[in-house]
This record gives C-alpha cells, sequence and structure tokens, in this order.
C-alpha cells in the first residue's frame, strides 16, 4: 500500500516512472523495501515492462496486480490503475480490521475464562481438597470432576502439556494438508453460522477484483486465472477454474458462473444481468460493495451477540465452580453441628 500509494502520487505529479522509482528508493528507510525500489528501477531503466519487473516478486505482488499494472502499461493510464488498486487494497484491509475486531473480544473472554479456571484448579481447589475427604462419598459430581481435574493439572502437568503441543502440532499440520484445508474450507461454506460470514467475505475478495480487471481491459480468462489467487478458499478457487475451462471452450460466463452451488441467488442473478447488457465489471464492482456492507452490519450484529453469550458462558462457569465449593461446605458445618 506504501508503495502504491507513493508512485501513484509521483506519477500524477508527472514524474516518469524511473525517476519516481529512484525517487521511491532514497526515501525508503526499511532496507528490503529499498532493494525491491532498486530493482524495480533498474529493471525498468534496462528495457523491461514494469509489470515484468513486477513479476519478478511475486512474493510482494500479486499476479492480479501485475496483470492490472500489464493490461494500464499498454493503455497508457498506469496512474488510474494504480489509485484503482490502492483502493481496492484499502478496503480489503478494512474488511481484515472489521473482522479481526468482531472476533477479538469473544476470543480474549475465552482465553480469560480459561486462565480463570485453570487458576482456580491450581491454586484455590487443593486447599479444600484435604477439608472434603470426610464427606467424599456425598460430594456433588462437579465438586469430584473439579477435583480429579486439580489432580491432573497439578501432578502431571507435563503430559498434559505434551498431549496439547501434539494435540496443537498436529491440528496444524492436518489444516495445511491439501485434504485438510479443502474439508475445512467446504467447512466454511456449508455450515449455516460460518457461511454467513466466510461466503461474502470470499466474494468481496473475487467481484472487486474481477470487476477492476474487467474494467481495465483484461480478459475474461485471464481475469479468472489472476482471481484464483486472490480467493482465500480451495472450493472457490476450485470453481473459478472450473468456469476459467467453460469460458475457454465457449460457454458463456454468466451460464458458467450460474453452476456456483454456494453463490446466492442475488449474486447469480446480477451477473446474468451485467453479461447480457455488457457492464460484467460496473455490475460484480457494485455487487462486492453491497456484500461488504452487509458483511460489515452481520459482523456487528455478531460483536453484539457474541458478548453476552460470552459473559453469560463466564457466569456460568464461575457459578460451577463456586457451587463446588460452597456446597461441600455448607455439608461439613451441618456435620460439625
Amino acid at each position: 500500500m506504501f508503495f502504491t500509494e507513493q508512485l501513484e502520487l509521483l506519477l500524477s505529479t508527472g514524474v516518469t516512472l524511473h525517476a519516481a522509482l529512484v525517487s521511491l528508493s532514497k526515501q525508503t528507510t526499511n532496507p528490503v523495501l529499498r532493494t525491491l525500489m532498486e530493482e524495480l528501477s533498474q529493471g525498468v531503466m534496462q528495457g523491461r515492462p514494469f509489470s515484468q519487473a513486477l513479476a519478478q516478486h511475486p512474493e510482494v505482488f500479486s499476479s492480479t496486480y501485475v496483470t492490472l499494472v500489464g493490461a494500464a502499461e499498454n493503455g497508457g493510464f498506469l496512474h488510474d490503475v494504480l489509485k484503482q488498486l490502492l483502493e481496492m487494497e484499502e478496503k480489503r484491509e478494512e474488511l481484515r480490521s472489521t473482522l479481526v475486531s468482531a472476533l477479538s473480544y469473544p476470543v480474549f473472554l475465552a482465553f480469560f475464562s480459561f486462565a480463570v479456571v485453570a487458576f482456580i484448579l491450581v491454586f484455590v481447589f487443593p486447599k479444600f481438597g484435604k477439608m472434603f475427604i470426610s464427606i467424599k462419598d456425598e460430594l456433588p459430581s462437579t465438586t469430584l470432576a473439579l477435583m480429579w481435574a486439580s489432580d491432573v493439572l497439578r501432578y502431571h502437568w507435563a503430559i498434559v502439556l505434551g498431549v496439547t503441543v501434539a494435540a496443537v502440532f498436529l491440528i496444524r499440520s492436518w489444516v495445511r494438508s491439501s485434504q485438510g484445508r479443502q474439508t475445512l474450507d467446504l467447512f466454511k461454506l456449508r455450515t449455516p453460522g460460518l457461511r454467513n460470514i466466510f461466503v461474502p467475505v470470499y466474494l468481496v475478495q473475487m467481484l472487486r477484483t474481477m470487476g477492476l480487471s474487467l474494467n481495465n481491459g483484461v480478459s475474461l480468462v485471464d481475469t479468472l486465472r489472476c482471481c484464483r489467487d486472490i480467493v482465500e478458499n480451495t472450493i472457490m478457487r476450485r470453481f473459478l477454474k472450473e468456469v476459467e475451462d467453460r469460458v475457454q471452450e465457449g460457454a458463456d460466463f454468466s451460464v458458467a458462473f450460474k453452476e456456483g452451488a454456494f453463490l446466492p441467488p442475488l449474486v447469480k442473478q446480477m451477473i446474468t444481468t451485467g453479461d447480457e447488457t455488457g457492464n460484467l465489471g460496473k455490475v460484480m464492482i457494485r455487487v462486492a460493495d453491497y456484500y461488504e456492507r452487509e458483511l460489515g452490519k452481520r459482523l456487528q450484529k455478531l460483536s453484539k451477540t457474541a458478548e453476552p453469550v460470552m459473559l453469560l458462558i463466564m457466569g456460568t462457569i464461575v457459578g460451577v465452580l463456586v457451587s463446588s465449593l460452597i456446597l461441600p461446605i455448607f455439608k461439613l458445618t451441618r456435620a460439625v453441628g
């Protein structure tokens, strides 16, 4: 975003591309970014197209970025495309921050609840364990379960830690595997609660990039190929590959696109309308904007709903812990009386 914004600003003032890259390399304090600028300026100075120089750094510039810059070079509107790329990246960062802010508070409460429970089991319950030995047969089942958990954490913490680390490692390895990634991506698209969040996210990623590409003269096949690198879901990527193959075989884009099982009917209808009227790129951007607004509303509602739910769960956990301590104390008091 820094690179795109600064380069767009320099080009808008009439500075040549090579001079702009040299100026950016001198202004940049980050050594990695400075090296990148220098390599780009050297590539342009040697006569290579700017898009080819960008393509030498796929870890920084996506295929969509490179393709759009290449189309802009041929059309002579590089400054406009850089501005559009910057706006797209800003909206993507805004969407990412909205997702993080909506999920951060529930995750914090969950970890806080776990820490409180672990503290009580390790440091509080052992002090009452000796008191409860005389009435062990009369203890509630929750008290017995918590006492057992307390003993496990105190005397077998190394085993618990090892099992936890191994479980996290195995789950992480499975998620990174091809089968695990596909299963998880399919779960996101089919689960009712998650589907209402992740499908709009993928639609915004896919449609905004496709609309921007088509509006700047990129062919439909190249647009579909580039979008596969943008969408963060293997099932959606496979769907885009199928649409690309159908289009190369001569099928209409809207006909192939409507076969997506996870696409809402509104999207299929709007894409068909855009394809028939020749305004496919504009329609895609409008649909992406619509789902981005809807996603923001859903995330706000989810955040507001998650807070009382998590507080209710924490209250229930605290209630179980307190009752597991208080009830045996009452029984001891009656026995002494």
